[in-house]
């Protein structure tokens, strides 16, 4: 399925030095003067609320972009092989690219809710509790990347863990809210799902603290799971965070951990038991899930109960 299309355009239009729709709507024209990308769609596609469903389409942006790659490759790619890919092939820095796209905001846009948006775009390194029974009690890292859309539409992350079956990656999109941040999660190409609940953010906005809720991924059972998570900012991060990620060694303190991304934390033990004591707070040390017995036994009761009451003669 098609993702990040918005942010893609917005990647090749800050490549393509296009200032507007018409000028990208343009530079498509000229690969293919039938091409199926025009205005009136565009305006869509670039607010996140549609995507191209003619394959041509994509088929006339990798000629526009001259990879190697097909259509097909643009339309079900994660967004950060998409930016590699192009700035690789035109011998322009990633970092460098995204921020020009980032600045592409609509006229429109005031000042409060663009703040918003640049508050919140970046790389975060996530701690939570690992809801695998095999890896019970211990904390698992992730990599949360926010990306910008067009104007003030289409904020989408990517969430990434490196387990011990291989790279779990999500995404989908991130809606602030007057009383929350809120972040539904899909994975590429399967089925798992997680929902993030976060605190307001707030100014600078070094740090994320909330609920992550989903199934475990490593297990005998599903197990629908609920657990505190904490995300950092980071400022700069290094070549190959896209891929960090696993548990915790059982020696190793977030701090430590942190200090390897490039964050030294002054009095790093008090700070770990400060961030360890917010993890596990809640109940079953910081992971809250349903025992399947526990549910089968209540499963039982009202199931009997439903097959009595259907089984049963009805009053006239």
């Amino acid at each position: 399925m098609a993702q990040h299309i918005a942010q893609k355009l917005r990647l090749t239009s800050a490549l393509l030095g296009t200032v507007t729709r018409k000028d990208l709507a343009a530079a498509f024209r000229a690969v293919n003067p039938k091409t199926a990308f025009d205005l009136g769609r565009a305006d869509k596609w670039l607010q996140g609320r549609a995507q191209p469903r003619e394959h041509s389409v994509y088929d006339d942006w990798t000629k526009l972009l001259g990879l190697e790659q097909p259509g097909s490759w643009i339309a079900d790619c994660d967004l950060p092989h998409f930016t590699a890919a192009i700035a690789a092939r035109h011998g322009v820095d990633s970092a460098v690219l995204e921020r020009r796209a980032g600045t592409q905001f609509d006229a429109t846009s005031n000042h409060d809710e663009r703040s918003v948006v640049f508050a919140l775009t970046g790389a975060y390194a996530c701690y939570s509790r690992a809801w695998s029974p095999y890896y019970r009690g211990q904390i698992i890292k992730g990599i949360l990347s926010i990306e910008a859309g067009p104007g003030l539409h289409g904020l989408t992350a990517t969430y990434r863990e490196a387990l011990p079956t291989g790279q779990l990656v999500l995404g989908g999109p991130v809606t602030p809210a007057k009383r929350g941040l809120y972040v539904h999660l899909k994975e590429a190409g399967g089925d798992a799902q997680f929902f993030i609940s976060l605190l307001p953010q707030s100014q600078p906005g070094s740090v994320l603290g909330g609920y992550m809720c989903g199934t475990a991924i490593i297990g005998p059972e599903a197990l629908p799971s609920l657990t505190r998570i904490l995300m950092v900012r980071l400022r700069d991060p290094a070549p190959g965070t896209a891929s960090w990620g696993g548990y915790l060694l059982g020696d190793q303190s977030i701090s430590e951990d942190l200090a390897s991304l490039g964050i030294s934390i002054d009095q790093p033990e008090q700070v770990d038991r400060q961030l360890v004591r917010f993890l596990v707070g809640g109940s079953d040390g910081g992971v809250h899930q349903i025992p399947p017995a526990e549910f089968r036994a209540i499963l039982d009761v009202f199931d009997r109960h439903w097959l009595r009451q259907s089984s049963a003669p009805q009053s006239p």
